[in-house]
């Protein structure tokens, strides 16, 4: 169920910002689209505005391929290591969602296990997962997408929860914040899902006000706890305005774990289709 904020000195904010914003043009883009209907104030409206803009910034890159190195540190600071790769389909448009393949290579305990995901919107994600030792194909339960991830601090559902009508928007506020060593402005705005059986009640999202890139979102569990901050830094430009962080850095407050995701440079328009987004790909040799 969908819980707002309600301290007084936020609400003083949002008003302000929302008569700032109705003072201001409206973007193209938020005067083309159809609004959706949960949509019914002002800082719901600018959350939407805001989260359309990021979203749409991102359009437009086809098809993707990179590698990646994921470090998984305990809470006395211990660190593993695993090397993986993803691909990447960019959807047809707001309705449907990307399709994605991730593959672990190293260390051998986990070489071979790939997760290939088909994102959607409203409707449960259909995800699968090949486990090397059993040499089959699992689909996971969208009743098991708060799962983590391969033991790391990233939950399933967390690879294919970045589609924007998955969630209900609502603004929150501005706030400069520091990410990798670099401080910057950024809008706050917190979502809720709108798809069943999430592990989070809500997320706040820190959307950088210059390349609106999200630089941070806090992960709220289905009690309204804090669970888990990701920080996305060391983002670069590749060709006409498209972005990509390299450096992203899950850390659970509950556990004291976090999960380093370092990435190496990205490759555009390699000829992914639909075809190497199958379950069948899974049991390829990588």
């Amino acid at each position: 169920m969908k819980t707002k904020a309600t301290n007084p000195l936020s609400k003083s904010l949002l008003a302000m910002a929302s008569l700032l914003a109705l003072a201001g043009p409206v973007p193209a883009f938020a005067q083309e689209a159809e609004l959706p209907a949960w949509i019914d104030t002002d800082s719901e409206r600018r959350g939407y505005d805001i989260a359309i803009r990021s979203d749409n910034s991102d359009n437009g890159f086809g098809d993707s391929r990179v590698e990646a190195t994921m470090t998984l540190r305990n809470a006395a600071g211990q660190e593993t290591s695993r090397q993986l790769s993803f691909q990447t389909l960019e959807r047809a448009d707001n309705t449907v969602g990307d399709k994605s393949v991730v593959v672990f290579h190293t260390p051998a305990d986990v070489e071979g296990t790939a997760l290939l995901s088909h994102a959607h919107i409203l409707e449960p994600d259909d995800q699968w997962l090949y486990l090397p030792a059993l040499a089959r194909v699992r689909r996971i339960s969208s009743a098991n997408k708060s799962g983590p991830f391969v033991g790391s601090e990233f939950a399933f559902e967390d690879f294919t929860a970045v589609e924007l009508n998955k969630y209900e928007h609502n603004y929150l506020t501005t706030e400069a914040i520091t990410v990798g060593g670099e401080t910057l402005p950024t809008d706050v705005v917190e979502r809720f899902p709108r798809y069943e059986n999430s592990g989070y009640s809500r997320q706040v999202s820190y959307i950088d006000q210059t390349i609106h890139q999200v630089r941070r979102i806090e992960f709220f569990d289905r009690r309204g706890d804090h669970l888990k901050t990701l920080d996305l830094g060391d983002y670069r430009e590749y060709g006409d305005g498209i972005w990509r962080a390299h450096r992203l850095v899950m850390t659970n407050h509950q556990t004291g774990k976090s999960t380093d995701l370092v990435y190496g440079d990205f490759e555009f328009g390699v000829g992914l289709t639909d075809n190497d987004f199958v379950r069948g790909v899974l049991e390829r040799q990588y």
